[in-house]
């Protein structure tokens, strides 16, 4: 791989020359649920920065491991195992003062030098060349991997502290822009569940209605298939991820090339006027539903998600959309994700025999019209919101690529703090 040229008054550095790296605590599975902050895979992959807000685990551990694995302010977290190859070894920067420890499936970076900006690494390490070089050197088929000694031969090329602390005050107020978005979506979002509670499951309207059991409103379920898959593979096909369904959105974006060589295995595509359902996932995702509105030839299912169709019958009984909206609204939602069983902490599974028995307040066709409709205005607004966080990311994105790499140089205060 072809080394990037280093800006001039930047320097050169390998990772195990910033970095000390180590492993993970691995505990006895009665050991987690309470206790400590615990960071774990998806805290690292779903943020740049960490908090303890944004760790949702814990972990009871004696105090002389708490020392040996505690996170420090400005320590650096990677994930060493992810579903796919694009996704291993992402970087997330602890800039919380709490105590909190990280585990085996995660590595700890602690900087040895001081001409690090703490709010500078958030940026640098997840560039495209940093990442590119990460990518490279994962392993594993089904699921991806990287070791501590591959991940200190990736080259990064620093600025001088002063410019590291300009580029991050620049990115910073581009994710104030993002996170002010981000706060407007999730008023929309309570506004759209106070509709739901209001519109769906009222008492005074579910006094009325008829309960349903969710086979008499739909077609069976049907999920796909667990394939391999890569960026760097030109099939045309994807597989979705579990990602791909959120709070009754469905999201085909979120998805996977599949290898050339698993293409003759996938079957079920998303079809229009559908509902796609995470039957496997964690404890605050699985049940979560997704409708689709449009036909995806290429698109599939994996074996975590399932496709529900309405049922084929002379007279009409369901609105799909309705349905997505009654099941990924508070107590629809609840319903579902009470189903799931499992030993897991991490991984739940709802038995498909139960969902299809679960019982669902049916309102005749034309009220369930109105009420989807009534819920579709709120769900255009929110999607115009959705449109301008993503050009706020595209944004970011590009100015990442400018400062990140030299290219675009910002004029620096020396001494700045």
């Amino acid at each position: 791989m072809k080394r990037a040229v280093v800006p001039s008054g930047w320097k050169a550095f390998t990772l195990g020359e910033l970095f000390e790296f180590s492993n993970g605590v691995n505990a006895d599975k009665s050991a987690y649920g309470e206790g400590i902050p615990f960071i774990n895979v998806l805290d690292v992959i779903e943020n740049e920065a960490l908090t303890e807000a944004d760790i949702r685990g814990r972990i009871k551990l004696a105090s002389s491991l708490v020392a040996r694995y505690q996170v420090r302010y400005g320590d650096v977290l990677l994930n060493r195992t992810s579903e796919t190859q694009d996704e291993v070894a992402l970087a997330a920067v602890y800039l919380g003062h709490s105590p909190v420890v990280f585990g085996g499936f995660v590595f700890r970076a602690r900087p040895k030098t001081n001409n690090l900006d703490t709010d500078y690494l958030k940026y640098a390490l997840r560039t495209h060349s940093v990442r590119e070089q990460i990518v490279a050197r994962g392993q594993g088929g089904i699921r991806a991997n990287v070791g501590q000694r591959d991940l200190r031969t990736v080259h990064i090329s620093l600025p001088s502290v002063d410019e590291q602390r300009t580029i991050a005050v620049a990115l910073s107020g581009v994710d104030q822009l993002v996170a002010a978005l981000e706060l407007m979506i999730a008023k929309k979002q309570a506004t759209k569940q106070g509709m739901l509670q209001h519109l769906l499951t009222g008492e005074f309207r579910l006094s009325g209605w008829p309960g349903c059991s969710l086979s008499e409103l739909i077609d069976g379920l049907e999920a796909g298939v667990s394939v391999r898959s890569s960026k760097h593979t030109s099939s045309g096909v994807a597989v979705l991820k579990t990602s791909a369904v959120d709070n009754g959105r469905f999201i085909p974006s979120e998805a996977k090339p599949v290898l050339s060589s698993d293409v003759g295995r996938v079957h079920c595509n998303p079809v229009a006027d559908s509902l796609i359902i995470s039957r496997m996932n964690t404890p605050a995702l699985v049940g979560e539903v997704g409708y689709v509105e449009h036909d995806y030839s290429n698109l599939y299912l994996p074996d975590r998600l399932w496709l529900a169709r309405a049922k084929r019958s002379g007279d009409r009984q369901v609105n799909m959309r309705w349905l997505g909206y009654y099941l990924s609204s508070g107590p629809g939602s609840r319903a579902v994700r009470g189903l799931a069983t499992g030993t897991s902490g991490s991984m739940k599974n709802i038995p498909k025999e139960r969902l299809l028995a679960i019982e669902v307040p049916t309102p005749p066709p034309d009220e369930q019209d109105r009420i989807a409709e009534a819920m579709l205005d709120v769900e255009r607004e929110i999607n115009l919101l959705r449109d301008r966080l993503s050009k706020a990311r595209g944004i970011k994105q590009g100015m990442m690529q400018q400062l990140l790499t030299g290219r675009t140089r910002l004029p620096v205060e020396e001494g700045s703090a």
